[in-house]
């Protein structure tokens, strides 16, 4: 069958929109669970990431009633001043239980595979200013995974190219000083898979890598498309959410892209009722 958009959601489906959006939901009690590393010995509450000797430690998600609030593309240093404020509000709005940063964190234009601003900043400079810019969001956002990018893992490709081993790296979280960020290359909730993505192209990418993989996807990386889209058989209903971006598009990292006539479209995510429905709140300019 055909790829279908689905022309209106159900009316419990927009009533617990309306209800988030209004203030109407009420946190629901958190049960304590035990965490599952034996030296621990203490109870903890669900949805939260803490600090122990010294040490972040993360939690056990909730099986059920889990909010994801998806974060789009920063590009840190390169992050637009008042994309942080706006992805608190959303979080705040739905009252997400977790985040996903969908790649791509870091920009590292100073070991890109293109042309680089030779008036751009250093190595060093520019990874400093990244640690710094992260930091609050590791702040505001400790319960997270950090799905890896193309931008991300730079680093890799340019080592690998000189033949350097993989055993020289340090790990992401130690570099960016984001004890508490858990980084991967891909991650499922509730059916529902978070990448950054890549090829495919920004129109149908994201339903397209869904149809073929037969579960909902949710990605980042086309900075130009922000979009969810459905397929729907006799047996199944998935979507493909393409999230947008957080980036500064007025950055000399970003360009490439001033000659588009596409522009950057600042957005983020949301995925509630146990994976069956993606909401995706674009940011006022």
């Amino acid at each position: 069958m055909k790829e279908q958009f689905r022309p209106r959601l159900s009316p419990d489906e927009m009533k617990l929109i309306k209800d988030y959006r209004d203030g109407k939901v009420r946190e629901r009690e958190e049960k304590h669970i035990k965490y599952d590393y034996n030296f621990l010995g203490e109870e903890i509450p669900v949805g939260h990431s803490f600090e122990k000797d010294g040490v972040w430690v993360r939690r056990r998600l909730p099986e059920k009633d889990r909010r994801v609030l998806v974060i789009g593309d920063l590009h840190s240093p390169f992050v637009r001043k008042d994309y942080f404020n706006f992805c608190r509000q959303i979080r705040d709005r739905y009252k997400t239980n977790h985040t996903v940063f969908i790649g791509d964190v870091l920009d590292n234009h100073y070991m890109s595979f293109w042309d680089t601003d030779p008036d751009g900043l250093s190595s060093g400079d520019e990874l400093d200013m990244a640690i710094e810019e992260l930091q609050k969001w590791h702040e505001e956002f400790p319960n997270a995974d950090v799905t890896l990018g193309n931008h991300d893992v730079r680093l890799f490709r340019q080592m690998f190219k000189a033949g350097i081993s993989k055993r020289w790296l340090r790990r992401f979280s130690d570099v960016l000083n984001t004890p508490s960020w858990n980084f991967v290359n891909q991650i499922e909730y509730d059916n529902v898979i978070y990448t950054h993505g890549g090829r495919g192209g920004a129109i149908n990418g994201a339903i397209n890598r869904a149809i073929k993989r037969g579960k909902s996807i949710v990605q980042g990386h086309h900075h130009t498309a922000s979009y969810i889209k459905f397929h729907v058989t006799d047996v199944s209903r998935i979507f493909g959410m393409q999230v947008g971006c957080g980036i500064d598009e007025d950055s000399y990292a970003s360009a490439y892209a001033k000659s588009m006539i596409s522009r950057f479209i600042v957005s983020a995510g949301v995925i509630l009722d146990d994976g069956n429905l993606p909401i995706i709140e674009p940011m006022r300019l």
